[in-house]
């Protein structure tokens, strides 16, 4: 069975695995500029012009599998010496077109930029066309097509910035929200995420050698969709064989999070959901009038690993899930105090793959510290089904709950601009930057429309039923 989506996802993940095995092996700083000879044997494994150009793109990628540009403050960043150029041809005429009659693109064009031949075929002037793509919404024969180029089709927040011959350079820092998308999407794989994965490695190693502090890893309620290949179960042993000394949900941290805000909704009247980093961030950047109504509350990720800080003074806390968003997250000053570092799923992979961990001959460990509520934050319309039964459960039914489920970037903006014209269709916006919420992630080694009936069946498996029973098991 695949662990991959695609074969750019698998190339990253090569390089973290070898940059991970050499970390292990204390040989980092040895062997690093080997890597990319280990990656590329031969003058025929290549994609690109020659073998030296791949090795070179190879040893940027290996630049930020150790962490990237430290003085750059962006998680996700271009690698643009790997950017093909993608064409940036905009909106254009196809050979379908039929040269009709109606000429309805003619009519909606305000610019003037549609012209015809002697053939009567469209043509776009594109000194004239401003992209407003309404020619391409009329034309019976979908003829007009957009060319956008896969990054700035997937950045939904216009932060990739490019020069004229179509090259990415760099991500704006003020646009950009870290979901990730971009870098999923881009097919050369010249845009990508920085890595923490060493800072694990130390954490670990650390541990291991003067055992003056515990490693626990924190689990995105995600996991259930991902690495199909194995059981659940191995996947909680796989981590505590790589020098974890404990698996934590981040869904009781969930759990947590639903009944507080609950709580807050019920006495301010409206809110905005504070779980997923990349929407906050969007608010506060977007729609800086509007990030006074972000919930309180930490995002589930920082309250269940400031439970376990509390609780633990010398534990160090590792997030694992599918975000990208989340590693600037954990940076921020009011997270950083309780999450050490994050990792995302392919870094996982990478991390068994690098000590040679096998999980499907691993027996299975429990994972069983949620609710089924908490446990469906993963999956678009799980925080707000959450946030219901907290209002049930703290006896607020009373409350007229109208909850707005954003799923992806742009049904947050839409969501966004009514509530600042204050004609919102509810009193609560959940918002996930992603499409389908978690597990639709960056991090994720699959996206799939299996996956939400993944989390719902993993759900389904809590022992705890409430949140309640859920969270109390804490005091």
């Amino acid at each position: 069975m695949r662990k991959f989506d695609t074969k750019v996802q698998h190339l990253k993940y090569k390089v973290l695995r070898e940059v991970a095995r050499q970390a292990w092996n204390d040989k980092l700083l040895q062997t690093i500029t080997d890597i990319p000879k280990m990656l590329v044997p031969g003058k025929d494994a290549t994609m690109r012009c020659c073998v030296y150009k791949e090795r070179a793109i190879l040893a940027e990628r290996v630049k930020m599998a150790m962490g990237g540009d430290i003085s750059n403050p962006n998680v996700i960043e271009v690698i643009d010496i790997a950017c093909d150029e993608c064409p940036m041809g905009g909106y254009e005429v196809t050979n379908a077109c039929r040269g009709c009659l109606a000429h309805r693109c003619e009519d909606v064009c305000r610019r003037g930029a549609i012209s015809f031949d002697a053939q009567l075929k469209a043509h776009i002037d594109k000194v004239k066309c401003v992209e407003c793509g309404a020619c391409a919404k009329v034309c019976p024969y979908s003829a007009i097509a957009n060319n956008k180029r896969p990054c700035e089709n997937a950045c939904k927040v216009k932060a990739i910035v490019s020069t004229g011959n179509g090259n990415a350079v760099s991500i704006a820092s003020e646009k950009c929200i870290a979901c990730g998308a971009c870098a999923y999407q881009c097919p050369f794989g010249a845009i990508t995420d920085k890595s923490f994965i060493l800072n694990v490695i130390d954490l670990i190693k650390r541990s291991d050698n003067n055992q003056k502090y515990k490693v626990y890893a924190v689990v995105a309620p995600s996991v259930s969709s991902q690495f199909a290949y194995a059981k659940l179960g191995q996947v909680v042993s796989g981590i505590k064989e790589l020098g974890f000394f404990a698996v934590v949900e981040a869904a009781l941290g969930a759990d947590m999070t639903a009944y507080a805000e609950a709580a807050e909704l019920a006495e301010k009247g409206f809110l905005e959901s504070s779980c997923c980093p990349a929407f906050t961030d969007y608010v506060r950047k977007q729609f800086p009038t509007l990030a006074r109504h972000i919930s309180n509350n930490l995002s589930p990720m920082a309250v269940i690993a400031r439970y376990i800080k509390e609780t633990s003074p010398d534990a160090r806390v590792v997030f694992i899930g599918p975000c990208t968003a989340k590693k600037a997250e954990f940076q921020k000053k009011e997270v950083r105090p309780y999450v050490d570092s994050v990792i995302t799923f392919e870094e996982l992979q990478a991390l068994f793959d690098s000590k040679d961990v096998d999980i499907t001959v691993l027996s299975e460990d429990l994972l069983d510290n949620a609710s089924y509520f908490g446990r469906i934050f993963a999956r678009s319309g799980g925080l707000s089904d959450a946030v219901r039964q907290g209002l049930k459960e703290r006896g607020l039914e009373k409350f007229d709950y109208k909850p707005v489920v954003c799923d992806g970037i742009e049904a947050c903006r839409t969501a966004l601009l009514k509530a600042a014209k204050n004609i919102s269709d509810g009193n609560f916006i959940e918002g996930m930057a992603c499409l389908g919420g978690c597990i639709g992630g960056a991090g994720c080694l699959t996206h799939g429309d299996k996956n939400k009936s993944d989390v719902d069946k993993y759900g389904m498996t809590a022992f705890e039923k409430t949140i309640s029973d859920a969270i109390g098991v804490l005091k």
